[in-house]
């Protein structure tokens, strides 16, 4: 298990997600988005099974504008994979854990 999920902003994107040692699913979102209410708990059950291969992290769009911005996140919840700072894949909406599942299959 890893280190459970975790929070991320516009100033400490860069050195959390861009230069991990790892493969890293982040989600944007904003705590008064329905889905993302919904897809929440699907990360932390993610972050148990594959948090020692994979860091899980999320964004708050509402506290930190410009990361959003960037990645040119028009609806929340929005899930990007990135793996050497680079974007690998990307979801938008609330989808099954399944299909977040076969995301991260792809690069273990």
């Amino acid at each position: 298990m890893g280190q459970g999920v975790l929070d991320v902003d516009d100033s400490s994107f860069e050195s959390e997600i861009l230069k991990a040692d790892k493969p890293v699913l982040v989600d944007f979102w904003a705590p008064w988005c329905g889905p993302c209410k919904a897809i929440a708990p699907v990360m932390n059950q993610l972050e148990e099974t594959y948090g020692d291969s994979i860091i899980f992290a999320r964004c708050n769009v509402d506290h930190s504008p410009n990361t959003p911005t960037k990645y040119s996140i028009r609806a929340i919840p929005t899930i990007i994979l990135f793996q050497d700072g680079k974007v690998v894949d990307q979801v938008v909406g609330a989808v099954p854990k399944s299909h977040l599942e076969e995301l991260l299959k792809k690069i273990l």
